[in-house]
């Protein structure tokens, strides 16, 4: 398909931008030849793409800055990146905006053990921040799937979690502190190293605000001392139900796993074929995590391997080496993965109250059948975070939007039984017109105030999180 020419008065435009931008970064800092501009133009969420005016690659907080005023001078707007990671199109450029990636913002800053904290660059990727405490027997809780390759400005963006976040919290849990640039340049310390700082809680505000309020530099994160083991144990059930139901009599036992994942036999059979962890082959599959001392362990899964033996499983396996651990998780990180390898898919990314997890389960396969499309659940059982994965044909006219339907049905779901539109991705372009099947006009009201505050002229990360009628009407006023 060739791509439309742009006119004259664009491309004296963004030749001014570029010009102006090269004038505070290093030439190769900006890219702008559209060959190399398409590397930016869609982030995880492939379905929908749009090649951004340029994109620059700042190495330093003041270069962000430099960036910002640069571009709130010119009325450009500016799409923040982290590695690109987003499942829900929070990096999704519009045709007239500067992408502002972060992956030159990767150094370590400072590190304290005796106060549990590390400060980093924010284009880290998640992964590397436990890589570079290990030796000392600290890690950084927050675990996504895509850990090994998403930075932490994106998690922070997003308010990402993990499999361990029953336990250890999402990413707000163990954030202390920012370094932000806003709009117009002007840099800001939030937080701090410390927990709890006084006043209104702008940390809360930031974390989870999908670059809608400014650009994060520098993080302080929390750290922790490594447990003394973890035991995993895998459960095999003959239905989709029965597992939903053993998730919540694990909860309501007052016994706290560090993690509960959940997988259903499309995604079982696609992780044991890719990374051939020794999964049985069943309808559904627990993975419950413990840690502790040996007797806290033992104890523990005492408790929930009563559970799991009332509801009848098909198999029950306690990992008896740290090898058959490691060959547990890599079989569930490796799920997004696996299925990619067969099929096209859009993960969504709802989230429920644990109690409901049989009857969601249940209505996805009925709503499974109603559309004609298959779906393959993997997701963080232990707090409700629910992913399933809708499968189509990316190259079967109507598929997409047969699919982008059934995704909003299961969205609608999750927030008529008491959950939310999203755990861990954000709301991005994906979920953006259905804001207000969760929130009232009010609600809604009161969060474009936070964002007239922090970017009154709008210019953050545009037509994401609110519907766009609204994105439109703000930017005009």
């Amino acid at each position: 398909m060739q791509m439309p020419v742009p006119d004259a008065a664009v491309l004296s435009k963004k030749a001014r931008i570029v010009e102006l931008l090269q004038s505070v970064l290093p030439k190769e800092a900006v890219i702008h030849e559209p060959e190399e501009t398409r590397a930016y133009e869609c982030d995880a969420l492939t379905a929908y793409k749009c090649p951004p005016l340029a994109a620059v690659l700042p190495g330093s907080t003041e270069q962000v800055a430099a960036v910002l005023r640069i571009c709130h001078e010119e009325g450009v707007p500016v799409v923040p990146r982290g590695s690109g990671t987003s499942l829900a199109g929070g990096a999704l450029p519009t045709a007239d905006c500067i992408i502002l990636g972060v992956a030159r913002l990767n150094a370590v800053l400072e590190t304290d053990y005796d106060n549990r904290f590390i400060r980093v660059q924010t284009g880290r990727t998640n992964l590397s921040v436990t890589g570079a405490v290990e030796e000392h027997e600290f890690f950084y809780a927050p675990d996504p799937s895509s850990q090994l390759a998403c930075a932490i400005a994106g998690n922070i963006g997003m308010n990402s979690g993990g499999a361990h976040c029953l336990k250890y919290g999402v990413t707000t849990n163990n954030l202390m502190g920012v370094t932000m640039v806003l709009m117009d340049g002007t840099i800001v310390e939030i937080g701090g190293a410390h927990l709890d700082a006084g006043g209104l809680d702008l940390l809360g505000v930031v974390c989870g605000s999908e670059g809608q309020l400014g650009v994060v530099t520098e993080a302080t994160l929390r750290i922790l001392r490594k447990p003394e083991g973890a035991r995993p144990v895998l459960m095999g059930f003959d239905s989709n139900e029965v597992a939903g139901a053993c998730v919540s009599d694990i909860i309501k036992a007052g016994v706290l796993p560090v993690a509960i994942e959940f997988m259903d036999r499309p995604c079982i059979e696609a992780s044991e074929a890719f990374a051939h962890a020794g999964y049985p082959i069943c309808e559904a599959l627990l993975i419950v995590e413990v840690e502790g001392s040996p007797a806290e362990i033992d104890e523990q899964l005492g408790v929930i391997l009563q559970i799991a033996r009332s509801h009848n499983p098909v198999e029950l396996r306690e990992s008896k080496s740290a090898e058959e651990s490691a060959k547990i998780w890599l079989g569930r990180k490796s799920a997004f993965g696996a299925m990619g390898q067969i099929n096209d898919y859009m993960c969504l990314d709802g989230t429920i109250p644990v109690s409901s997890l049989p009857l969601v389960l249940r209505r996805i396969g009925e709503m499974s059948k109603q559309y004609g499309l298959d779906v393959a659940n993997v997701f963080h059982a232990g707090d409700g975070n629910m992913h399933p994965l809708i499968l189509f044909d990316a190259n079967k006219p109507g598929d997409l939007e047969l699919c982008e339907a059934f995704g909003a049905d299961i969205l609608k779901l999750c927030v008529e039984v008491g959950g939310c539109l999203t755990g861990e991705h954000g709301v991005g372009v994906e979920k953006r017109d259905l804001m207000l099947n969760q929130f009232t006009a009010d609600d809604l009201e009161a969060q474009l105030w936070v964002k007239d505050v922090f970017d009154p002229a709008w210019l953050l990360n545009p037509a994401k999180v609110f519907p766009l009628s609204v994105t439109q009407t703000r930017r005009a006023a």
